[in-house]
């Protein structure tokens, strides 16, 4: 009994006393250089990579909220066989008005009636199969005579469209038409929003303003032109067979510097790109049409194949500001690291040092049992 109320007196006494390290000056340079060393490259870590470069004394917001609003402007006149005269607005090469496409080129094919019978396929002398076919077969064979070479009928629009791929554009100076793009951007941790505009009461400053990284960073109106050339593209080339262009805002937030660290940053690059200029995927293209009546009531359709640049317009961003719980927790891994090598240390010096032995003799110490033996 009274071994057992000693052995509860001192595990009481072991939890309410405070307990220290043991600390041996060892003396020994080599292990005291190591040792140092790791401790500044720990230091210089976390004040220079997680506080400096990485801001880890900063709360982070990543999820921008951001709208995008979009306007071309731009004229050109255009005179060829197959329209005439023309002139051309955004009402006529933005193709639906609310997608941000920039039609550079089109190919119109002349409008028919919508019940003409098309025999277009050609087939062989019994008409066992057809070989392409533009519309909806009737199953039925045409033939002159008996020994002729006859064809499907079918049912679909007519003329068909012929595969012919533009050789130039047709909206050649559409490189000087602008393309006004508003972006509103919000970090709803922080309540923060800003727009890549300008702020200012002069009425005429987006009329006269073109975007320039240092004289203009806030004018929201790119030429055409300069847009392609920031994406290593020719403008010309790619209005010929059209493309797909990423215009990437990139907002990077300091909020603890103010808002006049809080910028837009574009960058240009072409999505439709491949390793060989000679793929049959470049370009962009897709087709429409515009279907009226004559006075007669027989239904046409007129079929555009159109050949454009479309813009795909892509927001990302962060925000940070200063708070208590990020520089706490950077602190505290960077102690836990600094921990780690001591305890690297103590491994070198215990075992692969000559004078190990001795250094395990004075870092180890043996008690015996304070209730003694029974």
């Amino acid at each position: 009994q009274t071994k057992s109320c000693v052995m509860a007196t001192v595990a009481i006494n072991s939890l309410l006393n405070y307990k220290t390290e043991k600390y041996i000056d060892t003396k020994n340079k080599a292990v005291g250089v190591l040792h140092r060393l790791f401790q500044l490259s720990v230091i210089g870590y976390i004040i220079g990579w997680v506080f400096i470069v990485k801001q880890g004394y900063q709360e982070i917001d990543d999820a921008i909220q951001s709208s995008v609003i979009t306007k071309v402007k731009g004229t050109a006149v255009t005179n060829t066989s197959e329209s005439g005269l023309l002139v051309w607005g955004p009402e006529e090469y933005v193709i639906p008005p609310q997608v941000r496409t920039l039609l550079i080129f089109q190919t119109r094919l002349k409008p028919c009636t919508a019940d003409e019978t098309l025999t277009s396929c050609l087939l062989f002398s019994f008409c066992f199969f057809c070989l392409l076919s533009k519309g909806v077969m009737s199953g039925k064979c045409i033939r002159n005579n008996e020994n002729s070479n006859g064809t499907c009928e079918i049912f679909g629009w007519c003329p068909t469209e012929k595969n012919i791929k533009p050789q130039k554009p047709l909206l050649k100076n559409a490189d000087k038409f602008t393309i006004y793009i508003k972006n509103f951007i919000q970090f709803p941790k922080f309540s923060f929003s800003k727009s890549n505009i300008l702020e200012t009461t002069d009425q005429s400053y987006l009329k006269k303003c073109r975007y320039d990284e240092k004289q203009y960073p806030y004018c929201p109106i790119f030429r055409l032109g300069d847009i392609t050339r920031r994406a290593g593209c020719n403008f010309q080339d790619m209005a010929t067979l059209g493309g797909a262009i990423g215009i990437v805002i990139q907002w990077n937030c300091d909020l603890d510097k103010g808002t006049s660290h809080c910028n837009p940053e574009y960058q240009f690059t072409r999505l439709d790109a491949t390793v060989s200029n000679k793929s049959i995927a470049t370009g962009f293209n897709f087709r429409h049409a515009r279907y009226f009546k004559n006075a007669a009531g027989e239904s046409y359709r007129s079929l555009y194949k159109v050949y454009g640049i479309r813009f795909h317009i892509l927001v990302y961003g962060k925000a940070g500001k200063f708070a208590i719980v990020p520089l706490v927790v950077n602190i505290g891994s960077g102690l836990a690291v600094m921990g780690a090598g001591t305890f690297f240390c103590d491994i070198v010096l215990l075992y692969l040092t000559t004078g190990k032995n001795m250094y395990n003799v004075k870092s180890t110490d043996t008690s015996t049992d304070p209730c003694g033996t029974p």
